[in-house]
């Protein structure tokens, strides 16, 4: 009688939380890392959380356990990549070896190469139209945080001599802007560079010639 008993106590674990498995990755790890890619392939009206499921071979149950909107897995994915994108700018940039206009062309090639695929333009108009206002804070925080790892360099070298004196801010805005240079391609779908480590170069020259020092 007391294994039926047992038998029929309802579980302890909360609706929705998927069963423990210590060698496998966290599950609120690989529902996010999931979500990312195909945010970034279809954006964040084309998916649904139905579809995320299938893709992440949970139950939508499990989703929403983590992540209680689809707001909050935008969220999260638009703010664990610009966190990564702001490591990875940190990373080229905190180089004392390499001058810094050699350290800007590994950026931008970097950035370039790894952004190819990933309408950040979109995904801003996606989350000013779909997401709270304190989602939105968050998403705009790691945005800012993103650039602000920029502006730290090239206001350092402008402490330097390196560069001439300017507002730190506004000349990150306008290398980042110039970036974008990189993506256009013309009407038969051919870019106007034939490799991103050539973009970056001409991009940077195009830079240098109006913040280098003589």
């Amino acid at each position: 009688m007391i294994g039926k008993v047992n038998e029929l106590k309802p579980s302890s674990r909360a609706l929705g939380r998927p069963r423990y498995d210590e060698n496998a990755q966290p599950m609120k790890q690989r529902i996010l890392e999931t979500s990312i890619k195909f945010f970034i392939k279809n954006g964040y009206k084309n998916i649904s959380m139905d579809e995320l499921a299938i893709f992440c071979d949970v139950t939508k149950a499990t989703i929403y356990y983590y992540y209680p909107t689809k707001g909050d897995l935008y969220t999260c994915s638009l703010v664990v990549m610009m966190n990564r994108i702001q490591m990875a700018i940190r990373t080229i940039l905190e180089q004392p070896a390499i001058p810094l206009k050699g350290r800007l062309e590994q950026l931008a090639e970097v950035h370039l190469s790894a952004t190819m695929d990933i309408d950040m333009k979109n995904f801003m108009r996606e989350a000013a139209m779909n997401l709270s206002d304190s989602q939105l804070e968050e998403v705009y925080a790691a945005e800012r945080a993103m650039y602000q790892a920029i502006e730290d360099v090239l206001q350092m070298e402008m402490t330097k001599g390196v560069i001439e004196d300017g507002d730190a801010a506004f000349l990150t805005h306008a290398f980042m802007g110039l970036l974008a240079v990189g993506y256009v391609k013309d009407n038969d779908g051919k870019s106007l560079f034939q490799t991103p480590a050539m973009a970056a170069k001409e991009i940077v020259r195009f830079f240098w010639q109006s913040v280098g020092m003589a």
